[in-house]
């Protein structure tokens, strides 16, 4: 076989198993000699000299500037050569293919100095006049990771010259160290800035973009203002993203690796965009076998030490909390978040499918936080049976108004949601509460409906939505008082003030029932992205006396179905149930108005 330039010789050597790489990481070197099969005929072709003389131009001009390589030629490691070749090399119509770049790997992998790089070469050594190149991030001191490295890089020695980028004039820095901001490259009037991210975007024509710590981002609309720069740049623009493997709470960086991911997996085409993920393997134990993590640290005993990999590991095993950690920044494995309010492990576990396996002839419980105008309404149900194990599913409501608004507001990508049937959306200016109510009733006909727990506070509102869709309700007054028709209603208290009696329902209660069972394991919750994304945002409040609730003056995000969860999980405290029990429905069958 003739010799392969660096790029599809990486590729080659992924595939032949010479170098152990996780899936995404192989269907990407798929995708790479695919494309040099049948490319042409979409347009593209690889330019081998252009990709060379990308891989060539770090060595030759930049020194390392830190780590135990400090001080010797920049030569880029073998993923490095992989993704920069690829930018490089690969064309369409005269200018870059790829306007879009993704990449994902573990801890310490040297994306920030090679990003740095990077748009040190676009800016000053493409031959783009005025190029503007820009480090971005949704806060200044993030933005200024990758652009620090590249700042660095042009205060170093170039090799075997003895001055620096900056000792020759090539380039003029702003600010002094740490604080500097932008790079200016005299002779081309091509600038490198670092800028904190807003939700608008006048003015920049960007050349190359870079935005590390992508899991960071709190809103996805930066990226797309910035996407949308690049997408209207005549010659060869592009934005690079990197990151490491997002947690479940972060949602902009899932999503956006999520799309990278079924890119490379084929689901559909995009041309323009390129991934690089490298994660383990679904049935890799990254506690047990060292083998695999290479796959998500590729630069394994180069950038960062296998003893220091070790050390987390050894950790972790007596510590659930850091193997999750670790599982995320130094495997891939997307789980983790930031304060979770009870045992992340614990609370994974419950997750799955709710079939009729765990709901037929069992007891069912409704509960319902609705919501303020265009706010998100959540319906809950638990089911339970004689053991008092529990099965819960969620069900989520909003308005189109606003929605793309909100979505930065919530940080809740909710057309993602509603497109994958995670969310329904009604078409009205607030919530119609006859949706909800259709659904309740539905749920009513099919299951043996306890009782419906609710908040107060919108009570009458709802009581009018059951009237007009003809589902009877009644509200619970107390065991001394008679029984009316239809559905029960129970009123459940919000704060932290302990209710006692039968039926008398309170959040440091429902929040107890419902940590019990997550750390229990006595719980199955229904698989919705929704419903983890709300339980990521959830925050607890304490008070003085161990009394909790949910504080939503503190919520990171929505978390509704947290609050429905709960009070559902509440409810079905302390009724006893039959196993097998006929359901009432069954015999007299659902009662109308």
């Amino acid at each position: 076989m003739p010799d392969l330039d660096p790029t599809s010789e990486y590729a080659r050597r992924v595939l032949d198993g010479e170098i152990v790489a996780g899936k995404f990481v192989r269907l990407a070197c798929e995708r790479h000699f695919a494309d040099l099969e049948s490319g042409a005929a979409r347009g593209l072709y690889f330019d081998e000299a252009a990709a060379q003389e990308a891989i060539d131009f770090f060595p030759a001009m930049f020194t390392i500037t830190d780590g135990p390589m400090a001080g010797k030629p920049f030569h880029l490691l073998e993923w490095h050569q992989f993704v920069v070749g690829s930018l490089f090399g690969w064309h369409k119509g005269g200018r870059l293919r790829f306007r879009n770049l993704w990449l994902e790997t573990g801890k310490g992998q040297a994306k920030s100095p090679l990003m740095g790089g990077i748009s040190l070469y676009v800016c000053g050594f493409m031959g783009i006049r005025r190029a503007q190149c820009y480090a971005i991030a949704a806060k200044m001191d993030q933005a200024k990771i990758p652009f620090k490295d590249g700042a660095a890089l042009c205060r170093a020695e170039i090799p075997e010259l003895g001055e620096s980028l900056e000792d020759r004039g090539v380039v003029f820095i702003s600010g002094k160290g740490e604080n500097a901001w932008r790079i200016e490259f005299t002779e081309s009037s091509s600038f490198f800035e670092a800028k904190a991210t807003t939700d608008s975007l006048s003015g920049p024509r960007p050349d190359c973009v870079i935005a590390d710590e992508v899991h960071e981002f709190q809103t996805v609309k930066p990226i797309e203002l910035w996407s949308a720069g690049v997408a209207k740049k005549a010659g060869s623009a592009f934005m690079m993203l990197g990151t490491n493997t997002p947690a479940i709470d972060q949602i902009v960086g899932t999503e956006q690796s999520e799309y990278y991911q079924r890119l490379l997996e084929g689901v559909f085409d995009d041309d323009e965009a390129f991934g690089y993920i490298a994660r383990v393997d679904e049935d890799d134990e990254p506690f047990s076998d060292e083998s695999c993590w290479v796959k998500a640290l590729p630069a394994l005993g180069v950038t960062f030490g296998l003893d220091n990999v070790r050390g987390e590991v050894n950790r972790a095993r007596n510590d659930e909390g850091k193997r999750l950690t670790v599982s995320r920044l130094y495997f891939g494995i997307p789980v983790g978040s930031s304060g979770f309010w009870v045992d992340e492990a614990a609370w994974r576990s419950c997750i799955g499918k709710v079939g009729n396996e765990q709901t037929e002839g069992k007891k069912c419980f409704l509960s319902l936080d609705l919501s303020e105008k265009n706010d998100l309404t959540a319906l809950g149900a638990v089911w339970k049976g004689a053991d008092d194990n529990l099965a819960a599913k969620l069900w989520y409501w909003t308005t189109p108004a606003g929605l793309e608004r909100r979505s930065a507001l919530d940080r809740i990508p909710y057309k993602v949601y509603v497109e994958k049937g995670e969310l329904s959306v009604t078409q009205s200016a607030v919530v119609d509460y006859e949706f909800v109510a259709a659904q309740i009733k539905e749920l009513v006909a099919e299951h043996d409906v306890d009782s419906l727990t609710i908040d107060p506070s919108f009570w009458e509102k709802f009581r009018d939505a059951c009237e007009k869709i003809g589902l009877a309700v009644w509200v619970y007054e107390g065991p001394e008082e008679p029984e009316g028709e239809g559905l029960k209603v129970v009123r459940h208290s919000q704060g932290t003030k302990v209710a006692f009696g039968e039926r008398n329902l309170c959040m440091p209660h429902s929040i107890t029932r419902l940590t019990d069972k997550v750390l229990t394991g006595q719980m199955v919750i229904e698989e919705n992205r929704l419903t983890q994304y709300c339980a990521a945002n959830t925050v607890i409040r304490t008070d003085p006396i161990g009394n909790q609730m949910f504080d939503k003056s503190r919520q990171r995000g929505r978390m509704d179905g947290m609050i429905a969860l709960a009070m559902a999980t509440g409810a079905s405290e302390g009724v006893r149930v039959k196993e097998d029990a006929p359901s009432v429905y069954e015999t007299r069958g659902i009662r109308t108005v």
